[in-house]
């Protein structure tokens, strides 16, 4: 994964990889949401409208959502690989990386459902029912009940290899640490690995958290 973000490639190049990388997550999750629902690809295989609007929300909604938490994870990715030496804090680096996708998923929704009541008449064309709607939607996206499921789980591309190799440098750091003692038995990335995963677990939990904050602050 490293070789494709370098800080040393160029700014088009690094936007492009991002968005192939950013496409490639979401097509198996769009068919896992798809096939999960009894009739609904029967349903988009008659095209028309329910067609039309199911890619213009993957298009206007998904990708840009995906690719705008993507970027900034690959960044972050980019940086620490091509550093001759380990950040003084690797763990802290986490620990930005999701309070700023947190930040960028919900106001990327956010903006984005408020645009598309204004432009395609979505949430009865009123832009307050277009806010008020973020909240319950991103609730329940962690359980994949929604398409913002789909986009939610389609960044797991951007944060699993950051994550890794953060842990394995706070590791390495800290040999001694209550961190590096539980994962090192573990063979070969296995702890680590499970240790990013459960940080995008913290990921989850914080975004159904705030989500139901704005969802009551709203509808109050």
């Amino acid at each position: 994964m490293q070789r494709y973000f370098t800080t040393e490639m160029p700014a088009g190049r690094f936007l492009l990889n991002t968005l192939i990388f950013s496409t490639l997550s979401l097509l198996p999750l769009l068919l896992l949401y798809v096939s999960l629902r009894p009739g609904f690809a029967a349903h988009l295989l008659q095209g028309g409208p329910a067609l039309g609007r199911f890619l213009r929300q993957v298009l206007t909604n998904g990708l840009p959502v995906v690719f705008g938490v993507n970027y900034l994870s690959f960044f972050l990715l980019a940086l620490v690989s091509n550093r001759e030496k380990a950040p003084d804090n690797p763990l802290r680096l986490i620990v930005i990386d999701l309070l700023a996708r947190l930040a960028i998923f919900i106001l990327l929704h956010a903006g984005i459902y408020v645009l598309s009541a204004g432009w395609f008449g979505s949430f009865g064309g009123d832009q307050m029912t277009a806010l008020r709607v973020v909240g319950p939607t991103l609730a329940r996206s962690a359980f994949f009940e929604n398409i913002s499921g789909v986009y939610l789980y389609a960044t797991l591309i951007s944060a699993l290899p950051l994550y890794v190799i953060l842990i394995e440098q706070a590791v390495a750091l800290r040999p001694d640490s209550r961190l590096a003692r539980t994962i090192r038995p573990l063979p070969g990335r296995t702890g680590a690995v499970i240790a990013a995963f459960g940080a995008f677990c913290l990921f989850l939990i914080a975004l159904t958290g705030t989500a139901l904050a704005i969802a009551s602050l709203l509808s109050g």
